[in-house]
């Protein structure tokens, strides 16, 4: 069985607040094998596949984590929705990789930057923001630099030290901003935070347009991670 179906099953029963004892009666299995499937110690046939399909109301491609939409569907470039209008946003001569990664990155960004108005914590916001401008900087900076012809004169760091210091404080930032959310931290300024209640359920009905995007991401990131760096 798929990897990720153990995952999605657990993660679709918690969603719905049910119980595994629950969940296995309606299902018609026991309680035990349920929880078997759910750790990934048994592998299940496709009839109870097609039933989980129809008990949460997911496509058997969201359960076995082929596409992140729980419809099935996939996502193309004319799905995606433009965030907002910017330069460059012409496909003509341009890639159509390039063009669908960034609509997909603008909509998660916008769902992040709601996140952080819903924590309505300034400090938060701001190392996130300084961590992710940072992130731009840098890939800017080093495609920028590919030319050996383009003036460094536009930058105040020398060029030899940017990578170093930029990681560095992207670092210290992507740490900070980890403190704020964590639970343990009683940070009083990101308690709304920590009160929000999220799931990807939850994410597809509030943002109905830029989740898509989000979850794909997700998929995406994920499914980098699990690979072994060449």
């Amino acid at each position: 069985m798929n990897k990720d179906f153990p995952r999605i099953i657990t993660m679709l029963r918690k969603e719905k607040n049910l119980s595994q004892k629950q969940a296995s009666a309606d299902l018609g299995i026991s309680q035990a094998l349920l929880s078997h499937y759910e750790k990934g110690i048994r592998e299940c046939g496709l009839d109870f596949v097609l039933k989980v399909s129809e008990y949460y109301n997911v496509s058997c491609d969201f359960l076995l984590g082929r596409t992140p939409e729980r419809s099935g569907a996939t996502l193309s470039f004319d799905d995606i929705p433009d965030d907002e209008e910017t330069p460059g946003d012409n496909t003509k001569g341009n890639a159509l990789v390039p063009l669908m990664n960034k609509k997909i990155l603008c909509n998660s960004l916008a769902v992040v930057f709601d996140m952080l108005a819903n924590a309505k914590s300034r400090q938060l916001t701001a190392d996130v923001s300084n961590y992710l401008m940072l992130a731009v900087y840098n890939v800017f900076r080093t495609l920028y630099s590919a030319n050996p012809k383009n003036h460094q004169t536009m930058f105040s760091i020398n060029k030899a030290l940017y990578q170093g210091y930029s990681d560095s404080y992207m670092s210290r930032y992507s740490t900070k901003f980890r403190y704020y959310a964590d639970a343990q931290s009683n940070v009083e300024s990101t308690a709304k935070l920590r009160d929000s209640n999220y799931s990807s359920e939850i994410l597809s009905q509030e943002y109905e347009k830029q989740s898509s995007s989000l979850f794909n991401l997700i998929q995406h990131a994920e499914s980098k991670i699990r690979t072994k760096p060449r």
